[in-house]
């Protein structure tokens, strides 16, 4: 076949490789910054069997809609390259725009022997956690971790961003949080929930619906938690554990799916009493005498700033908090941006001592500028730099630290 395969710069040539060590003929196009051999205007004059396309490129690009040819996502291609391959067993996908990253450790730390766990993180080989890549979290980013896990005949646990490939033993959806992407026209919960069509079994966290036809397990339907206290009951078996996180919101949804998820794949969940948070993840430590709410993360938003801070207060009290927020430029890792209206927003509902800003921010005569400016105690480029700052002008109370970032 003669396929096009567009977005080189979120794993459109690992597709476009596997596509042409089959057999195909490959040609793939750099849609965001135009510097592919093959470019849009010569692409618009060739004849393709089939084009693949990532979930977040705008519908009506004009390589989408010149030729007949159908039209399959990233995903999608994804799951027909690894069809007939000997896949990894287990093998968990897990998307979601809140909780990926967590939920994907914590079912890690449950699973016994081998395997390979890819998040946000990076890439790590269980059970020593060896650290062995970094790469994004596309949905081509599976080639790789199939073969690293068949390699070590483990298991696979991935994180993927807008949806599932559906090539596992099991898919979960950890948020019914939404946004519209692919310029403003998509839906990410909506595409999510369309990816799990081919799923084996599906564990879904609350408030999410899915006309899906397999086994599929709602989260309130098998989960009953009070306060650090969770007992899952699931095929007339019931299994619980205790741990701190779970009274903290980023946290509690995350535990709880790594419970069930580990339930089905008949996992005692118990040994989760003992998980610890994760660096950028609602991480608590303590500098100079001040207290650190470490939530730097690629899904960092209002809502997660929010919880932070809140975390921050129930252990300080009514002392000041010091907001590093923002987005570090050129994290190409980060699928959806942390808006100025966000930030505002997020800093209005906080309302801290300090504001540190990370990234660009609003110039003169700009949407914002007015009402950010004021609020604006100093301005860094990078999380580290404004890590530093806060901590040369916070005297005393927490420092909460809410920048977008792929760690």
């Amino acid at each position: 076949m003669r396929i096009l395969v567009l977005d080189t710069i979120h794993g459109g040539r690992a597709i476009g490789q596997a596509f042409t060590e089959r057999g195909d003929i490959v040609d793939c196009v750099d849609v965001y910054r135009g510097e592919s051999t093959v470019d849009v205007k010569t692409a618009l004059t060739r004849d393709y069997d089939l084009i693949v396309a990532p979930v977040h490129l705008d519908p009506d690009h004009p390589l989408l809609i010149f030729s007949q040819a159908p039209v399959v996502s990233h995903h999608e291609a994804v799951r027909h390259l690894l069809s007939g391959d000997l896949l990894p067993e287990p093998m968990i996908e897990i998307t979601g725009a809140r909780g990926k990253t967590t939920t994907a450790h914590a079912l890690a730390f449950l699973m016994p022997g081998d395997g390979i766990l890819h998040t946000s993180t990076g890439t790590y080989r269980f059970p020593e956690k060896i650290r062995l890549s970094q790469s994004s979290i596309t949905p081509a980013s599976l080639i790789a971790a199939t073969r690293m896990a068949r390699e070590i005949d483990g298991w696979l646990i991935i994180e993927e961003s807008l949806g599932v490939t559906g090539a596992g033993t099991l898919a979960i959806i950890t948020s019914d949080s939404d946004y519209f992407f692919a310029a403003g026209k998509k839906s990410a919960l909506t595409t999510k929930i369309a990816s799990v069509k081919h799923c084996n079994c599906l564990l879904l966290a609350k408030n999410i619906q899915a006309d899906f036809q397999g086994h599929v397990i709602h989260l309130e339907d098998v989960a009953s938690c009070t306060d650090t206290e969770c007992c899952i009951t699931l095929s007339g078996k019931t299994c619980s554990f205790s741990n701190p996180l779970l009274a903290v919101p980023g946290y509690h949804t995350s535990l709880v799916l790594a419970a069930a998820a580990a339930m089905i794949l008949g996992i005692n969940p118990e040994p989760l009493s003992s998980f610890s948070a994760l660096p950028g993840r609602m991480s608590v430590s303590y500098e100079k005498d001040l207290l650190i709410i470490d939530n730097a993360n690629s899904g960092s938003n209002v809502t997660s700033a929010v919880e932070a801070a809140q975390y921050a207060r129930s252990k300080t009290g009514n002392e000041p908090v010091t907001l590093v927020i923002g987005q570090e430029e050129g994290d190409g890792a980060v699928c959806e941006g942390f808006a100025f209206e966000q930030i505002q927003a997020a800093i209005d509902q906080i309302r801290p001592a300090n504001v540190i800003w990370v990234g660009t921010h609003p110039g003169p005569k700009t949407r914002g500028y007015d009402q950010l400016v004021p609020l604006i105690s100093a301005y860094a480029d990078t999380l580290r730099e404004a890590y530093d700052t806060a901590l040369r002008i916070t005297v005393k109370g927490s420092i909460v630290l809410s920048v977008k970032t792929w760690r």
